[in-house]
């Protein structure tokens, strides 16, 4: 008996002690089609200026839809990576030809973090880790074209039973490298001495949100006290653009376009689909009491989070209900009711059938408020980043609150009987002390994110 009422007080006692590692944002990093920085990513949006545009390094003449969102500031050169010492940004360059531009931009995006955080040693290594969301990184066709061109007689005709002998050679032996979904993090963590816990999700949109989540998890479970929650993506490339656009609904899609930075218009009654763009972004998380005995700046602090797929027996994502189960856990966790939202970051795909059942989720949770809450959405500016969206828009929301104003949803201008939402037009000074940041694939895998001022 005695026994089992110490095991009892030592289970209060260590539940007591993990409640008390409350998960604090010290540091961000950003790449995206509106600049390299948070500093030239909250002017555009509160400028109101989209980082949509003809494609540059796309055959655009080529393509249904001639216009994306690309990082057009990031040239992969080691002047991206941010302020560097001699040292690190040695190591930087030296591998920088194992890199694809994905993971390039996810490692700038990280050190970039880092430096915002004033955190480039001063820690422990083995009680700082990394977790990276992603999407499949699909190879460069270049990276086969000797090797085929080998393997082809004068009519044209590849021949696959002499790749082998003839044509593998001439593929570059650190090829793999330059593509692996892993390898962000392992970047990361290698550059930075970051010994601790170190993982990789590839689930495409929903990355983002969850690599905060599992980033929070490892911190309050005890297991490390300062990760970096990051995710990288895209969809400009030659060939994933091509598999988006003949899967997915593309805005400008063989259509006449006379201004690009109006494509993107979600949950407007007008909207054509999403814009295809690229870019990465990354988050310091660190333990409350560290931060504030080193003096560092918070952002905010993960109050709580959810994660939910729903999928009909065919397979059929079923994005509404999977996003109301990660609102409701995600308030779960947070010991909130809907009511101490402040403002929802929709996912704010502008498809058709994306925007109205995100719209359902919205409003199956908020009930009656959910025609009041203010809802943004920063795609609007700079479309579909893939699995470093979330990631992207949880930072837009957390500059609004510093900032003390609630941007606008970009080219929001006929609100949709099916969406009704209390989409934010112009300008507010009432972004609130709570945010949720919504995510969702088209398999039907929702992430939400709960984030309280600091």
């Amino acid at each position: 008996m005695h026994l089992i009422v110490r095991i009892f007080f030592l289970a209060i006692f260590v539940f007591v002690q993990l409640m008390e590692r409350r998960v604090v944002i010290t540091g961000m990093g950003v790449i995206c089609p509106l600049g390299d920085s948070k500093e030239s990513l909250w002017e555009a949006i509160l400028a109101g200026r989209s980082g949509v545009a003809r494609f540059e390094r796309l055959p655009a003449d080529y393509l249904p839809s001639k216009y994306g969102a690309e990082a057009r500031m990031f040239t992969e050169s080691i002047e991206d990576f941010g302020p560097l010492d001699k040292a690190l940004q040695r190591n930087i360059r030296k591998s920088l030809k194992m890199m694809s531009r994905e993971i390039a931009m996810g490692v700038a995006a990280a050190q970039k973090a880092l430096g915002d955080a004033n955190l480039r040693g001063g820690f422990a290594p083995d009680r700082a880790g990394v977790v990276y969301g992603m999407d499949h990184i699909l190879t460069m066709p270049e990276e086969f074209a000797a090797g085929i061109a080998k393997c082809t007689d004068a009519q044209g005709r590849f021949h696959m039973e002499q790749w082998g002998e003839r044509g593998l050679g001439e593929v570059n032996p650190l090829w793999l490298l330059k593509y692996l979904p892993n390898m962000p993090a392992s970047h990361i963590a290698i550059f930075n001495e970051l010994r601790g816990p170190n993982n990789s999700l590839t689930l495409r949109e929903a990355a983002s949100n969850l690599a905060v989540a599992e980033s929070v998890r490892i911190i309050t479970r005890g297991s490390a006290d300062l990760m970096i929650a990051g995710a990288t993506g895209t969809r400009v490339h030659p060939i994933r653009t091509l598999h988006v656009l003949t899967q997915e609904e593309i805005a400008g899609a063989d259509e006449e376009v006379t201004d690009p930075a109006a494509l993107s218009r979600p949950f407007d009654a007008h909207r054509t689909g999403m814009v295809l763009g690229e870019g990465a972004a990354a988050l310091v998380l660190e333990l409350r009491a560290s931060a504030e005995a080193r003096g560092a700046t918070i952002w905010g602090e993960v109050v709580g989070f959810g994660s939910s797929t729903v999928q009909t027996p065919q397979g059929v994502g079923r994005r509404a209900k999977a996003l109301a189960n990660a609102l409701n856990q995600a308030l779960r966790m947070a010991q909130m009711q809907p009511e101490d939202v402040s403002h929802v970051h929709a996912h704010g795909l502008a498809t058709h059938s994306s925007d109205i059942e995100e719209a359902q989720a919205i409003r199956q949770v908020f009930g009656d408020r959910g025609s009041a809450v203010p809802v943004v959405a920063a795609k609007s500016y700079f479309g579909n980043l893939g699995a470093a969206g979330g990631l992207v828009e949880l930072i837009a929301s957390l500059l609004a609150q510093r900032h003390g104003q609630l941007f606008r949803t970009l080219n929001y201008k006929t609100p949709d009987p099916e969406c009704r939402l209390n989409v934010v037009r112009e300008v507010m000074a009432t972004p609130g002390e709570t945010f949720a940041n919504l995510s969702v694939t088209p398999q039907g895998q929702a992430s939400v994110v709960l984030v309280r001022t600091a």
